[in-house]
This record gives C-alpha cells, sequence and structure tokens, in this order.
C-alpha cells in the first residue's frame, strides 16, 4: 500500500514512521500521558492505497480524538496532529500570509478580494521583518482538539481554491491560530503615522498567545479584514411604532446581523394586537405576527456569512397585552404560524411585579398606544404611571400576577426562555442613569446600556481566562516544605490594564454597521470585561465551588477586576479625556457601582479605593462601563476552560458546535483520579451511566465535594455567589441555573429569591435534564474514516430545555419571601 506525499510522490506505508511521527508530537512541546502506539495501529488499519499525507494526519487525529473518551491528553495529541498538518500548509512568515490574503483572487469572479485591509497590509508589508519575528509557533500545540477545530472551522480566515478537472472548489485554510492572533493584536493596535503601536501590540499577542486574555468572537473574526466590525453586542430600541420604524429597525438588525453582531431589541413601545390603526382605519395584527418576520431575518442574515447563525433577542415588559402570546413564541409545540422559535425572549421586569407575585395581586395589561410612556420610567415614577393607568381602566385586561408568572416559568421549563432582568434595580445602579432609561439587554443579558432611536447601544468584549494566575509557591511548615498554588491579584491588574486599553482602542478602529452605533459608541464609549474558567480555579486550589472559601476568592476576583478596569480607565482618561457623556453620572460624584447598590460589599485591603475615587472625581474616567460578564461559550472552549463563571455542567458528556460533535472530559478529575491509580474502564463506564456525576462512584470523598455538577450545587448557591459578584459588575452576567427537576412553585421562589438578592440578571438560561436519559452503551472508541464521538455520551448534553411534560396548574398563594428546601438544595 502506497502513501502519496506533498510533493506528489509516492512511497510504501511505514507503521514505524508514523508511529515515530506520533511519539514525536506526544513528547513535545510538553509530554502526554498516551500511548502513540494504539493510534498508529488504527491508523494504518483505515488507510486506502495512494492516501495522501493530509489525510493520513487527518485520520490519525480523528482516531487519536476518538480516545479522548480514554484520556483527555488523546485530545490533546489530536490536535497536535491537526496543527501539524496545518502548519506543513500554511506559509510560516506572518507578512507572508499577509500578502497571500491581500492578493487573494476570488477563483469565481477572477477579481481581487483583499481579506485584510489596504492599511492593515501596508502596515504589516512596512514591519515585516520585526513583525515575523513575533509568532511562537509552538503554543499553536497548546489547544486541545476541541479548541483547535473550532478555530479551525470559524476564525482562521480562509480562501477558496478554483475547481480542477470538474472536480468542485473548496475552501482552505490559510491562517494558524498565531497568525490569527497576530492579526488581531496588530489589527487593534496599528496606525499609519508612527510605529509607538508595535510596543503595545506585541504586548497583546504575546498576552493573548500565552492564554492570559481572549477577545471576543466578532473580533477574532474581523481584526484587520476591509470592515473590521470588532464588536460583540447591539441594543436597538425599535424606532418607532410605524411600518416605516419597524423595518427601520429590522433593517439595522440586518446589518449588524451580517457583520456578525449579536442583537437585543426593545419592543416595548409596539401596539398591541387589534389596536387602532389610523392610517387605515384597521386593527393592528400585534407583536406575533410582526416577530416572525424578525424571526425569518434571523435565520436569513447569519453572522459572517454562515460562521453563527443570527441571534436577535426579543425583550419585552410583562405590562404587554401580548405578554401571553410572546411566551407561547419559542414552544416546541403549536400551529407554525404562531410561533418564532429561532428568536430569543427576555421579560424586562420592573419591581411593581414582582411585588405583586409576592402578594398574590392583580396584573393589569396595557397597550402602549394607550398607555404611553410605562417604557420610559421607572422605580416609583414607573409605579405611579402604571397605578394612574389602571385607575383610569385602561387596562386591556387583569390577570393574576402569580398566575402569569407561572405561565413564565412552563415557557421556561420547556424552552430555557424568557430571560429574567430587572429593570428597576439596572437602571437604578448604572453608571449610566443620568442619559435615560435604559430599555433592553443585549443577547446574552450581561449588557446594560442606554439606547433610544438615534443611539444604538454597542459594547466591545473580551474575557480573562483565570486559570492563568494561579502561581506556585514554596512553604515549610512542621510537616516539611510544600508547593502551593495561589491566585496572582498584581498579575491580574497588570491584565486588566491592558484588556481596557484594548477595548477602548476597538472602539475607534470598530467598523459600524449603523450610523447610531457609532453615535452610542464615541459618546459614552462603554467596554466589557468578562471571565472565564472560574471553575477550573477552584479545581486547581482544591476548594469546592459551593464553599465558603470559593465564595470569599469569587469576590476577592471581582473586586480586583473592578478596582484594575476603573483604574485603567481613569489613567487614560488623564491622556484622552474622559467620555463625552461622563459629566452628572456617579461615576463623576465620586460614586462607584457598590455605592449605589441596597446592600455594601466588605472590600478588602488590597486597593486603594479612596485615593482612585478622588482621581476619577478629578480626570474623570474613559468609559462609562466596564465589567460584563459573558457566557464565553466559544472562547472559552478555544481556550480549553469551563465557561464563565459557571460551575462544571458534567464531568464528561458530549458538545455540539459548528466544527462538529466533540466529547469533553473534566481533565482535572482525571488527573486526579490518574494519581491515585483510580482511572479506569470501569470508572470512566460507571461516570457515563450516572451522566457526568461522580457522587455514586467509588472514589473519595474529597473528590465528591471537587467535583459536583453544576445539578449538584444548590440554585441558592448560585445566585448568591452572582449577588456577592454584582457589587463589583457595573453592567450585569449571564447567570444561568442548572435544575434536575425543576417545578413551578420553586422557580417562581428562585426568581423572587435573585430579585431580593438585587440581580439585575435574574435568569439567562434555565438549564434542565431531558426526562428520560440517552441509552448507555459501550465507550470504547469507535474506529472508523469517518469517526464521531460515541453518541452514548449524551446524558448531559446542557441543553436549554427538556421534554418533560408540561404542568398547568397555576402556584397557590403561599410566602414567596424566602427560598424552602427544595430550592435551597440543588433538586
Amino acid at each position: 500500500m502506497l502513501v502519496t506525499k506533498r510533493d506528489g510522490t509516492t512511497e510504501p506505508v511505514s507503521l514505524d514512521k508514523i508511529t515515530n511521527r506520533l511519539v514525536k508530537l506526544k513528547d513535545w512541546p510538553t509530554c502526554l500521558n498516551v500511548d502513540p502506539m494504539l493510534v498508529a495501529v488504527q491508523t494504518v488499519q483505515g488507510l486506502y492505497d495512494t492516501v495522501s499525507t493530509y489525510d493520513l494526519d487527518m485520520l490519525a487525529s480523528e482516531i487519536s480524538a476518538a480516545y479522548a473518551v480514554k484520556h483527555p491528553d488523546f485530545s490533546v495529541l489530536a490536535a497536535r496532529i491537526a496543527v501539524s498538518n496545518l502548519h506543513k500548509e500554511t506559509c510560516e512568515n506572518f507578512s507572508d500570509v499577509v500578502e497571500n490574503l491581500y492578493n487573494y483572487i476570488n477563483p469565481e469572479t477572477g477579481i481581487r478580494a483583499s481579506l485584510v485591509s489596504d492599511d492593515f497590509y501596508f502596515v504589516v508589508k512596512k514591519h515585516a521583518k520585526e513583525l515575523d519575528t513575533w509568532p511562537k509557533h509552538e503554543r499553536d500545540y497548546q489547544y486541545d482538539y476541541f479548541g483547535f477545530k473550532t478555530l479551525e472551522k470559524s476564525y482562521l480566515l480562509k480562501t477558496t481554491t478554483p475547481s480542477v478537472n470538474a472536480l468542485p472548489s473548496h475552501t482552505k485554510v490559510v491562517e494558524r491560530p498565531q497568525h490569527m492572533l497576530m492579526r488581531v493584536a496588530v489589527g487593534i493596535h496599528f496606525n499609519t503615522w508612527d510605529d509607538v503601536w508595535l510596543e503595545e501590540a506585541k504586548r497583546t499577542y504575546e498576552l493573548l498567545s500565552k492564554g492570559f486574555f481572549i477577545h471576543a468572537t466578532p473580533t477574532l473574526f474581523n481584526a484587520g479584514t476591509p470592515l473590521p466590525q470588532l464588536s460583540s453586542c447591539f441594543l436597538l430600541d425599535v424606532d418607532s411604532d410605524s411600518l416605516d420604524g419597524i423595518y427601520k429597525t429590522l433593517t439595522d438588525c440586518a446589518r449588524i446581523s451580517k457583520h456578525a453582531g449579536g442583537i437585543g431589541v426593545a419592543m416595548h413601545k409596539i401596539r398591541a394586537k387589534d389596536s387602532y390603526i389610523s392610517g387605515t382605519n384597521g386593527k393592528s395584527n400585534g407583536l406575533v405576527s410582526m416577530l416572525r418576520v424578525y424571526n425569518s431575518t434571523a435565520r436569513y442574515v447569519d453572522q459572517g456569512g454562515g460562521k453563527r447563525k443570527g441571534s436577535i433577542a426579543i425583550y419585552l415588559e410583562p405590562w404587554h397585552a401580548d405578554i401571553q402570546e410572546v411566551l407561547d413564541l419559542k414552544k416546541n409545540s403549536g400551529a407554525e404560524e404562531h410561533r418564532a422559535r429561532d428568536l430569543f425572549y427576555a421579560l424586562w421586569v420592573p419591581d411593581l411585579f414582582m411585588k405583586r407575585v409576592v402578594n398574590d395581586l392583580p396584573w393589569s395589561l396595557f397597550c402602549p398606544q394607550t398607555c404611553v410612556g410605562l417604557y420610559d420610567v421607572y422605580g416609583e415614577e414607573f409605579e405611579v404611571l402604571y397605578t394612574q393607568y389602571e385607575q383610569k381602566g385602561l387596562a386591556r385586561s387583569t390577570v393574576s400576577a402569580r398566575a402569569l408568572m407561572t405561565k413564565i416559568v412552563l415557557a421556561q421549563m420547556e424552552t430555557g426562555n424568557p430571560y429574567i432582568l430587572f429593570k428597576d434595580t439596572i437602571n437604578k445602579t448604572s453608571n449610566q442613569k443620568n442619559l435615560g432609561t435604559i430599555k433592553s439587554s443585549n443577547l446574552c443579558t450581561e449588557i446594560c446600556q442606554y439606547t433610544n432611536p438615534q443611539e444604538i447601544a454597542v459594547c466591545n468584549l473580551a474575557s480573562i481566562c483565570l486559570p492563568k494566575f494561579l502561581k506556585s509557591e514554596t512553604v515549610s511548615d512542621a510537616d516539611g516544605t510544600k508547593t502551593i498554588q495561589k491566585f496572582d491579584h498584581k498579575m491580574l491588574e497588570s491584565v486588566v490594564s491592558v484588556v481596557v486599553n484594548n477595548l477602548n482602542k476597538v472602539i475607534d478602529k470598530t467598523y459600524y454597521p449603523v450610523f447610531e452605533a457609532r453615535t452610542s459608541n464615541k459618546s459614552h464609549r462603554p467596554i466589557g470585561i468578562g471571565v472565564q474558567g472560574l471553575a477550573d480555579v477552584f479545581a486547581l486550589l482544591r476548594i469546592p465551588f459551593d464553599s465558603q472559601e470559593a465564595a470569599c476568592l469569587n469576590i476577592e476576583i471581582s473586586e480586583t477586576i473592578y478596582f484594575a478596569a476603573l483604574s485603567a480607565s481613569n489613567k487614560l482618561a488623564k491622556t484622552q479625556t474622559p467620555y463625552s457623556s461622563f459629566k452628572n453620572s456617579p461615576l463623576s460624584k465620586g460614586l462607584f457601582h457598590f455605592d449605589l447598590t441596597d446592600t455594601k460589599p466588605v472590600l478588602s485591603k488590597r486597593w486603594d479605593w479612596e485615593n482612585l475615587r478622588n482621581s476619577i472625581q478629578q480626570h474623570g474616567v474613559r468609559n462609562s462601563l466596564l465589567v460584563a460578564l459573558m457566557p464565553t461559550a466559544s472562547t472559552s472552549q478555544i481556550m480549553g476552560n469551563n465557561d464563565a463563571f459557571e460551575p462544571f455542567s458534567s464531568n464528561i458528556y458530549t458538545r455540539r458546535l459548528l466544527a462538529g460533535e466533540f466529547v469533553v472530559l473534566n481533565k482535572h478529575l482525571v488527573n486526579d483520579l490518574l494519581r491515585l491509580n483510580l482511572w479506569t474502564d470501569s470508572l470512566r463506564e460507571a461516570l457515563i451511566q450516572h451522566n457526568g456525576s461522580v457522587q455514586q462512584l467509588d472514589i473519595p470523598s474529597e473528590l465528591k465535594e471537587l467535583y459536583k455538577t453544576a445539578f449538584e450545587i444548590p440554585p441558592k448557591h448560585i445566585i448568591d455567589m452572582a449577588r456577592d459578584r454584582q457589587h463589583f459588575v457595573d453592567q450585569s452576567q449571564s447567570m444561568n441555573i442548572f435544575i434536575e427537576n425543576p417545578v413551578p412553585e420553586n422557580l417562581i421562589k428562585m426568581h423572587v429569591y435573585s430579585w431580593k438578592m438585587g440581580l439585575k440578571t435574574g435568569l439567562y438560561y434555565l438549564r434542565t435534564k431531558p426526562s428520560v436519559n440517552a441509552v448507555k452503551v459501550t465507550t470504547a472508541p469507535i474506529l472508523t474514516t469517518s469517526l464521531k464521538p460515541p453518541q452514548s455520551l449524551t446524558g448531559d448534553d446542557v441543553r436549554p430545555y427538556c421534554n418533560r411534560p408540561r404542568r398547568s396548574e397555576i402556584v397557590p398563594a403561599e410566602d414567596l419571601s424566602a427560598p424552602d428546601d427544595c430550592f435551597a438544595c440543588s433538586s
């Protein structure tokens, strides 16, 4: 049997050559705990005559990935094989890659279609000699298979090769991961009038390359390109309650989605069904018919031309007369003409509604056409206006507040939606409260910014990779010398400062799909710094997620990020002036975010808050908002971290992305079990049988505490940790709740508790488990040329819905002021 080499020559297949190559990759740059012979033998068995070396590598990579159910290091080996293959297919020098991207000829049109901008190309060409020395290509081998395939599928730039001999054209990846990071670093910092930017770009590249932080997906997609849309989130207020206004907003959504922006739209002002239309003397079809048009747009105009699905979140206040129909739009059952399942739905909940839920009082539903202004006010002003409309008899209908909340939680049990955000808390504690009433959040519920028909709020995001800030220290005690790990707050402060500087530049560098977005972003300059890998930090420090030690570190990390971000923004304001709407903001009055909350945190003595307060009052800040804890779904997988600030959803499961279906193992658990010689085939089978839970396994109790899954940690603890962070989060946080068997009564109590605790986002997704788990079969690798991870590993597929039969009863009148035992535990 022959193998075809890259130069077109052939030679006999050699098991020894394949094995030697795998051994080298196993041992470099770090030694992996895997047997490469397993992969080599299976690879040879899957070959065919004259197979190309490229296909041989891909087969070996897929086979190694299948063995990831035995050990996570097989996933790393799979990535190393794929990375090595990519390196052989691509140029090494960054400037050569940029040259190829700039001079790319579209094979369908025969016209040059540059994939990088003119300025970016000329700057790289000017500094090619220096820039080509920066990339450390060996760092590409740090990714696991899941992370690398995600990069390869969606993030690394590609060209299309022309068809030859009647064969179809195909795409070819031309970037390496390090090239992408270089493109991001240079794309953010470069200018054409001096060379000072080079130092900042190199520092950014080094931190990105070493994995200390990562910019958000749109920045990774588009930095350096002809239309560098680098922003993640866009918040729109529907232009007006008119045909022109509705379709103008729809067009804005399409333009933003085309350039990879996630969208949140406030629909509070749209008149309800059967409202009078003066222009035609007819009646309105209401929100449902209109939202189906938005739904079709989200399906048609995806993000970046197939890179991600178009995503629009619809925000509605619960007094709107169409609220009950909107709650059904995402459900799996029902007539198609009454559904819009590709949209996401969120409730912008005033305190008055929650008070009436607690007290089991009536709730009035209004049409915004006749009851104008409810969406423009909050707090006491809202309550006065709302009760005036009630007293005037303007309500379309009246329902039980408890009954409406029951319908809300039933929808959450079936679909994960609607999101819950607390309107009054958001507005009372916002540093943008001097601008006006905030009417919505974004697609992922972590952005809280002012928007109106003339200003489309925008946010630019990056996330800190928290496990990178653990450092080893040697300590001595009566038992001898040992090495412990501690969290490095000074390093975190330093990296956050770089991130603030980067995101501040993104505001000026990004391409704005719509003019109103530029107006808002230039005026208020908000940014959003998030985190990923908090659960990894706790695991590495040997502290359970629901422990007091974890709660304390959670607060300390949050305080450091907020202080560092404010300090960096204050430093920028000294040289670049404060953002233009700084006057009369809470910060201009010396009020930090935690000064605006009902409860006050106990600050550590690590940071000098009073000196910073004085400096901000004197010099201002460059950015109106700084911290927003986003989900990090894609970027955390690239970096090999657990999502955002969440617990581990399971210790073994499959994850489905555009790049394919992948097995995800908790690497920390496996490493601990290996040290104890407990990681065996039978234990792995038992782990799968128990849906990724270790609680029923024969392992030390310490590990059972350390590796509780999100479904085994009380929701109350998740909410309490979010409350503690919220003092230092001047926007919000995408908080998911995990409940294995939810019931309406406890979900309502959970929402009431979140509201009373002062959260801004009461719920992003409700994560539940299916009522019937997948049948478990063998976990032995399925070794074929068209390899996929075993289907049996879906006991916990972290889906935001379940197929449990719905319950229709209304929660009875009872005390909702505190969680009961069921909510306070993990059931």
